[in-house]
């Protein structure tokens, strides 16, 4: 199938455009700038991942969004909480909707190029946090983007019962460079060690007994 890979330029997302290479015909990698805190260590290993890969790589600009949105994400590295995804104050790291805002335009987007899917990394270490990444969502994004087109578009969602370590694994046999990809919340030249995503970064590769070429600032 043809299809676009959302691509933030982690893990998952790259992993899910090495899945795409091998089970469907990507056409391009669709990014987005929206004015989160790591967007542009995120936006550079995604172009670089493209670039190995030979998929185009677009990237659409959403910065004025931040001024609307409310999520510590959008407010500067100072703003991330520590802790795990299940704890209440790991809300604050939410954006509003994302998933449908990138959604509402990868489709617009698919079938402008001809496309006929969207590829989505949305995992079950997601579910707990954001609602925008848990299935009953993804069916009703799925309906309406089927409906909203008159190419039918689907979206695909290969990792939504996968865990980040099955993940991981996954990458690892599809051989995916993770040095070239970045999670942390705070956007630092290295990865804090701190932030929810880092800790579940760290933790996956452990427990997937894959090698971590992540740098971090706290070990």
């Amino acid at each position: 199938m043809k299809c676009l890979v959302l691509l933030s330029g982690g893990v998952d997302s790259v992993t899910a455009l090495h899945w795409a290479c091998r089970e469907h015909e990507p056409l391009a990698a669709l990014s987005f700038r929206y004015g989160s805190n790591h967007e542009e260590r995120e936006l550079a290993c995604a172009e670089y991942q493209a670039r190995v890969l030979g998929i185009p790589h677009r990237v659409i600009d959403l910065s004025s969004i931040a001024l609307h949105l409310s999520s510590a994400l959008l407010s500067g590295a100072a703003a991330i909480p520590s802790g795990d995804y299940e704890e209440e104050n790991m809300r604050a790291t939410v954006v509003p909707f994302r998933n449908g805002i990138f959604l509402s335009i990868a489709a617009g987007v698919a079938e402008s190029c001809g496309a006929q899917g969207v590829v989505i990394a949305a995992h079950a270490g997601d579910h707990a946090l954001y609602p925008d990444c848990r299935e009953p969502f993804m069916q009703a994004m799925e309906q309406a983007m089927e409906q909203g087109s008159y190419a039918k578009i689907q979206l695909l969602r290969p990792f939504i019962g996968m865990s980040k370590v099955q993940i991981v694994k996954l990458g690892a046999e599809l051989g995916v460079d993770f040095s070239q990809t970045y999670s942390c919340y705070c956007g630092g030249e290295k990865h804090c060690g701190r932030c929810s995503t880092c800790r579940e970064r760290r933790a996956a590769f452990a427990a997937a007994d894959v090698e971590d070429p992540t740098a971090y600032e706290k070990e």
